[in-house]
């Protein structure tokens, strides 16, 4: 139901080992902070779980062992996407979904489809899903925007389409999907540093990045926002703005993997293309954990 992807999500990172293989424990590590920290739920393979250098095998793996770890604790979801509509139905069909909650796919990359190919695909992905599908738009990964104009006719027409994370950073884009859409239907941030104007602009919550390492704190922030308490809501966001705005400095999950490293919880270790950041944003990100942990 809707009502399970209120507040913070997290975007799992997947931890890798120096040799580039996944690293289950880690995984388990990040799991067991996270799920401590307060969250509402979990994200496996989203963007910033590097799903693009994953094979098929490992993302079942990891699918799987995330399910297992979480065992239902908090509600669960499954990122799906592809630029190939006739592959990424047939992953999903072949998928079992057992302990999953639901399926954020992001919109098609690099093929930059019509307003109407978008559509088509998410409906075809919607008649696919056994479990409600949260709709993705990262324009700035995809080369392509899904308007407003077509989260709506897709909220409309398809019930089992039940969000979207918002990650276009247009605010009035955000603000037409809210004031238009149909009762039940939720808007998710996927931009963690304007996710408090956004909720109070109506949005739902957030399928968050720094959540991963900072649980406790973003997820209360989160929650104070959402019952209109948005002066205690503000502290904890500049509590959090600087180091929010470092993890993105040389890309994603470059800086939240150092940071994870630092709190002892997974190495920094990425997939190619992907590179370690560098020690100068290192020592960056170490100096303001250290001023976070004294405030």
């Amino acid at each position: 139901m809707p009502h399970k992807f209120k507040g913070t999500g997290i975007a799992l990172v997947t931890p890798f080992l120096e040799d580039g293989s996944i690293d289950f424990d880690s995984l388990k590590k990040l799991i067991e902070h996270d799920i401590k920290g307060g969250v509402e739920y979990l994200v496996s393979l989203g963007t910033t779980g590097e799903t693009a250098t994953l094979n098929k095998e490992e993302k079942l793996q990891v699918l799987r062992f995330t399910a297992e770890v979480v065992d239902g604790r908090v509600p669960l979801v499954a990122g799906f996407g592809g630029n190939d509509t006739r592959e990424l139905l047939e992953s999903i069909k072949a998928f079992d979904f057992k302990g999953y909650d639901g399926l954020l796919s992001a919109s098609p990359y690099y093929s930059k489809p019509t307003q109407e190919g978008i559509y088509q695909h998410y409906k075809a992905v919607a008649y696919a899903s056994p479990v409600p599908v949260i709709l993705y738009n990262v324009p700035g990964r995809t080369s392509s925007n899904v308007t407003a104009e077509t989260t709506l006719r897709l909220a409309r027409d398809h019930k089992n389409i039940i969000a979207i994370k918002e990650a276009s950073g247009n605010f009035d884009q955000v603000m037409q999907i809210i004031k238009n859409k149909p009762d039940g239907f939720l808007v998710i941030s996927g931009d963690d540093l304007i996710t408090l104007p956004l909720i109070g602009c109506g949005a739902d919550g957030v399928i968050s990045v720094i959540g991963n390492a900072m649980p406790a704190d973003f997820s209360e922030m989160v929650r104070l926002a959402l019952k209109n308490d948005f002066v205690a809501a503000r502290k904890l966001h500049y509590k959090l703005t600087d180091l929010t705005n470092l993890l993105f400095v040389e890309g994603n999950p470059g800086g939240v993997k150092a940071t994870l490293q630092h709190l002892g919880i997974c190495t920094d270790q990425v997939r190619l293309p992907l590179w370690r950041i560098s020690d100068g944003l290192k020592a960056k990100l170490k100096q303001e954990l250290d001023t976070i942990s004294r405030s």
